[in-house]
């Protein structure tokens, strides 16, 4: 495998425990190569209708390239709190602001079919607007609202367009949904 085919390979990442403990940090590249746990976020943008703003990843993306996502992941830099992250990507990926809610947290692990790994401790938050996204096409080549029913319905027909993390919180995300 290559090692450029991570983007900001040199990045650090926050290392954690199953319990959100930070227990170093460590190059992005090494991280996802040996699958270690690794705090991250994911953000969830609903409009006035209660529609998902969904981000197609750029076909350069390093994993998961064109599939279709929630509005905006990564992670924080050391140093950086979660909601601070959560600001910088949001403006970066999407070009956009939104008063931003924690919800919940999940953990999950994946391997992809190109040898990376991903083992996150990702913590999500929901926000809502109805400011149009401004997207980096480094980032994202596409973007599309949807209901939740709609977006269940779409995973069923077609589970291959959608991140493996999307799928893995939908059933959370609603429960969390329905109690607001």
């Amino acid at each position: 495998m290559k090692k450029d085919i991570i983007d900001g390979q040199n990045e650090l990442l926050i290392l954690v425990d199953e319990q959100d403990n930070e227990i170093g940090v460590k190059d992005k590249l090494s991280v996802h190569l040996d699958g270690l746990l690794h705090r991250a976020f994911s953000i969830f943008i609903f409009n006035s209708h209660s529609e998902l703003l969904l981000q197609q990843r750029a076909n350069a993306k390093y994993h998961s390239p064109g599939q279709w996502t929630n509005t905006c992941c990564s992670h924080p830099r050391p140093e950086e709190s979660n909601i601070e992250a959560c600001n910088r990507r949001l403006l970066e990926e999407m070009g956009m602001k939104a008063d931003l809610q924690f919800s919940f947290s999940f953990l999950y692990k994946f391997e992809f079919s190109n040898g990376l790994i991903e083992h996150e401790y990702d913590h999500v938050y929901i926000g809502y607007t109805d400011q149009m996204p401004e997207i980096n096409l480094n980032e994202v080549q596409d973007w599309k609202y949807i209901s939740i029913s709609d977006l269940e319905t779409e995973i069923g027909l077609n589970p291959e367009l959608y991140t493996p993390w999307l799928k893995i919180c939908m059933a959370e995300l609603k429960e969390n949904l329905s109690s607001k």
